[in-house]
């Protein structure tokens, strides 16, 4: 086993790459998508909950299935021969619709949970529309969607075990890969766990910080 350490770390290397981009990109996708469904434009707001709603109700190992291979398809069929979608890319674009789709709702549900009277009163100011956004409704919904998003990103981690599907090495990949040349199944599962649970134990740690540092003032007094 020790072997195949080299590769656990370049598996863990595209591991992180993998979350902390999918979660970035999500994050902003499902923010925006999370402002746009408060549109007064029907049609916008209605696509964007039938987005959210189809990207939530199909499973996470099917979407990354139909973003490999669907987007060899398509490459295929624009330049005429077969050209192969990177698995990473793949992955990564993947994961940033489903974390995007949960994202929007959790942001979309504390941005109802600001009193109407804030953006009000803003307006009454003469603040253009992206202040009012910048500078009183989203540091307002921080603190109510970081508990939730927070939960979410844990789950982020481990679904990047499903890209291994496509044949990119990340820590499932490798120990897949060990297990069967080996012929130990348990050391490398065992090892890959330890793994995902000290990055997810890291994540909870920092996201624990986070939301010490962002909790409402009065959430902080009941605490005490």
């Amino acid at each position: 086993m020790y072997e195949f350490i080299d590769q656990l770390l370049y598996g863990l290397k595209n591991t992180i790459l993998v979350f902390v981009l999918s979660c970035v990109l999500g994050t902003g996708l499902g923010l925006l998508i999370a402002i746009l469904r408060n549109s007064r434009r029907k049609i916008i707001a209605a696509s964007l909950q039938a987005y959210t709603a189809i990207i939530r109700g199909v499973p996470e190992l099917l979407i990354i299935l139909l973003m490999y291979f669907g987007g060899t398809a398509l490459l295929s069929a624009v330049f005429g021969r077969y050209v192969e979608i990177n698995a990473f890319a793949a992955g990564v674009t993947a994961l940033t619709i489903v974390f995007s789709a949960y994202a929007a709702e959790i942001f979309r549900g504390a941005i109802n949970a600001i009193a109407p009277g804030q953006s009000e009163a803003a307006m009454s100011l003469g603040l253009p529309q992206w202040q009012i956004w910048l500078l009183v409704i989203i540091p307002q919904m921080v603190p109510i969607a970081l508990p939730a998003f927070c939960n979410l990103c844990i789950s982020l981690i481990k679904d990047t075990s499903l890209i291994s599907v496509v044949a990119l090495t990340d820590v499932m990949r490798v120990a897949y890969v060990g297990a069967g040349s080996l012929r130990a199944p348990l050391p490398f599962y065992l090892a890959a766990s330890a793994i995902y649970l000290t990055l997810t134990s890291l994540s909870l740690l920092s996201f624990k910080l986070i939301e010490r540092h962002y909790a409402i003032p009065f959430a902080k007094r009941l605490k005490r």
